[in-house]
């Protein structure tokens, strides 16, 4: 099994506007769409709510509201996203029933969908794709997203909203129970926690220890976002995955505007990822394509830095970086 892994992924403001004017399929390039296209599965976080309903939530210190059109399912599906998480700080931008929209229309597109629903415990359930039907054995991967902000967009018994967990003060028993409970079910689990403050460079102490509890759980993979930049990686984390399409101002010295899309492949069980390939990817105002020489260079130069933290070396292979988790070392 390939997975696909994708950051960010904000489909509303000046990138709703985009979609006023030219189709959802012409957010991404097509080599972007191929490197998607090389993935059985693929995930990512889905940043804004996709409905032509609802009013901005009203908190007088939130400065971003995130809505895109229905007709943006369609660049999802161009993609081939198999499931995205809903679990983060701009679910709910547009109000329970805006929520509520988005869940419909990616249901009807056939895309899975964690970390949201119409209350608490559809909200934490997990999502289950690629397994074989009737198999007498764990197969597919379990998917599970959660968000540590904000406390006001969780969902209750009753109310819709997000898989919410202050991961700053722990991994909750629930979260825990729920990987380990999915583990059983499934021959891999992928959790896709949207955690920790914008714009950094490297996790907090709280996110990897959060993620360590994860894996210790029976988390197959953990992969995060939230800061904007991509981070590094240790086995079986990628404690960020960066952006992946959207309308925001670009950092001189962080460049949020180069990140980078990334392949797993799990041995051929499916049990455990073995392998992860990294394809640097540019973000131009609202398009993504495939980065150049030179920004390739440059992120080859931060994923290698980010990597070597965490005592992971980086290869390249076709213009891939590449860490390899089966036991053969990669050298910095």
């Amino acid at each position: 099994m390939k997975l696909g892994l994708a950051g960010d992924t904000m489909l509303g403001r000046m990138v709703a506007a985009r979609l006023a004017e030219a189709p959802p399929e012409a957010l991404f390039s097509e080599e972007v769409v191929a490197v998607a296209r090389e993935a059985d599965l693929f995930v990512l976080n889905l940043e804004c709510a996709i409905s032509d309903r609802g009013e901005p939530w009203p908190d007088p210190f939130k400065s971003f509201f995130f809505r895109a059109p229905p007709v943006a399912v369609r660049a999802l599906r161009h993609l081939g996203v198999s499931c995205v998480n809903l679990a983060n700080n701009h679910a709910l931008d547009y109000g329970r029933a805006a929520l509520l929209d988005t869940l419909e229309h990616l249901a009807a597109a056939g895309i899975a969908t964690v970390g949201a629903g119409p209350d608490v415990t559809a909200a934490r359930a997990p999502a289950l794709l690629g397994g074989r039907p009737g198999a007498a054995d764990a197969t597919g991967l379990g998917v599970l997203g959660v968000t540590d902000h904000p406390a006001e967009y969780a969902a209750g018994p009753d109310r819709p909203g997000v898989a919410y967990a202050d991961l700053g003060e722990g991994v909750p028993r629930w979260l825990t129970d729920a990987v380990t409970t999915l583990r059983a079910r499934t021959a891999a689990v992928l959790v896709t926690p949207h955690w920790g403050p914008n714009m950094t460079t490297a996790p907090a102490r709280y996110i990897r220890d959060a993620a360590a509890a994860l894996r210790t759980a029976g988390a197959t993979l953990v992969a995060g976002s939230s800061a904007h930049v991509f981070h590094g990686v240790t086995d079986g984390v990628l404690y960020d995955l960066g952006d992946f399409v959207d309308d925001y101002a670009t950092d001189p010295r962080l460049r949020n505007d180069r990140g980078l899309l990334f392949l797993v492949t799990f041995d051929p069980a499916g049990h455990r990822p073995v392998r992860l390939e990294a394809v640097p990817i540019a973000l131009d105002y609202c398009f993504t394509r495939l980065a150049d020489r030179g920004e390739r260079a440059w992120i080859a130069r931060r994923f290698r830095r980010a990597c070597a933290a965490f005592g992971h070396g980086v290869a390249e292979e076709g213009g891939r970086l590449v860490v390899r988790w089966d036991g053969e070392a990669t050298r910095p």
